[in-house]
């Protein structure tokens, strides 16, 4: 596989080559190495408010396509689970609903709630059974406030990648957020995952690209934070756009706060407004091809917040723009790669040096 570098000073750096983006190697290299250890949003609590309840899933449909489901046992316990039976591959839970047990369809082999094997017609004679492979995996779940995160097989920690995120906005009611449905939006676009992070990771296009979203934001006061395996553009809002009234603790205290843009590695946003939270999650489904979803989440109070969704595809349309033109450019023979901005494309050179690593 080939190697990447990207200098640690910004100011010497490289971005990753054009052929980064185009290299089928590249392309399922980082599915494994960046995808499958990493922290996936997958929904929020309020889909199994029920106990004794399931929810099936698939996890990055198109890419890690992992067959998974969410459950809810007797006594109130969450936990996410493979959702293979452990006889023949069946998939078990077909569709969300209240259950005593979890039952293949196959050949009646029967788990507990917590994945645990029960029972199995005509097995009495079979050695050593049932074994610890018997049961049903159990997959690595967590939260922060509402919404729920899984990752199928964590090289870190998931606190120490949200840390920053719980720190700085340890004043936020995260366990308050409502999904808004109505202002939601998935949209199917013919580039590389990567490359659609590229664009998010920094606000240096915003005046040129969205002159919409930009008359909210002071953009000379726009500034991006890094840290291990996440990074922050903190929007400051310009006279007459809403703002944070943030506590004292906040160490943002005394700005006038209009968004946090979080991203998470490799391919989460938390867009953090006054009237609740856009989830974006960029999922991989070729090597030019990608589902880009918006999840919008509204606090208590908020459902006629400051909230367009309208907007929000205008500037999607807008972003749609400028990705398609690149990937095509990417592909040029007299493009090879560029440099980063020092003052506005820290958040870029962060995901490069990330990506690099994983080579």
């Amino acid at each position: 596989m080939r190697k990447y570098h990207i200098d640690a000073d910004i100011r010497k750096a490289n971005t990753l080559p054009g052929s980064f983006y185009s290299d089928p190697l590249v392309y399922h290299h980082l599915i494994k190495e960046a995808f499958v250890p990493s922290w996936q949003w997958i929904g929020d609590k309020s889909e199994l408010n029920e106990n004794a309840y399931c929810k099936p899933f698939e996890l990055l449909p198109g890419s890690l396509s992992e067959p998974l489901l969410l459950s809810r046992d007797q006594n109130g316990e969450l936990r996410c689970l493979s959702n293979v039976c452990t006889h023949r591959g069946k998939i078990i839970v077909e569709k969300a609903g209240k259950m005593r047990q979890l039952s293949c369809g196959y050949h009646g082999r029967c788990f507990a709630l917590d994945g645990k094997f029960k029972s199995m017609p005509e097995f009495k004679e079979a050695l050593d059974f049932p074994r610890e492979a018997d049961n049903l995996s159990k997959i690595s779940l967590k939260n922060l406030g509402t919404f729920l995160f899984c990752s199928l097989a964590p090289k870190i920690d998931f606190e120490t990648v949200f840390k920053p995120i719980m720190e700085r906005l340890s004043w936020f009611p995260f366990d308050q957020l409502v999904f808004d449905a109505e202002n939601s939006a998935e949209y199917s676009i013919n580039v590389h995952w990567a490359l659609y992070c590229d664009n998010y990771l920094e606000g240096f296009h915003v005046p040129f690209v969205h002159p919409g979203l930009g008359a909210n934001l002071d953009y000379a006061e726009y500034s991006s934070e890094i840290f291990e395996y996440c990074n922050l553009q903190l929007g400051v809002a310009d006279p007459g756009a809403a703002a944070f009234e943030l506590p004292e603790s906040s160490i943002d205290y005394g700005k006038r706060i209009h968004a946090y843009y979080w991203w998470i590695f490799p391919n989460m946003m938390l867009n953090v407004y006054t009237w609740g939270i856009s989830v974006n999650v960029v999922e991989p489904i070729g090597i030019d091809k990608t589902w880009v979803k918006f999840y919008t989440y509204l606090l208590p109070g908020n459902e006629s917040a400051a909230f367009s969704k309208d907007m929000l595809h205008q500037t999607e349309m807008e972003d749609e723009d400028v990705v398609h033109s690149v990937q095509k450019g990417l592909k040029s023979s007299f493009y090879s790669n560029g440099r980063f901005s020092p003052t506005r494309e820290q958040g870029v050179h962060h995901f490069h040096r990330l990506l690099a690593n994983l080579f």
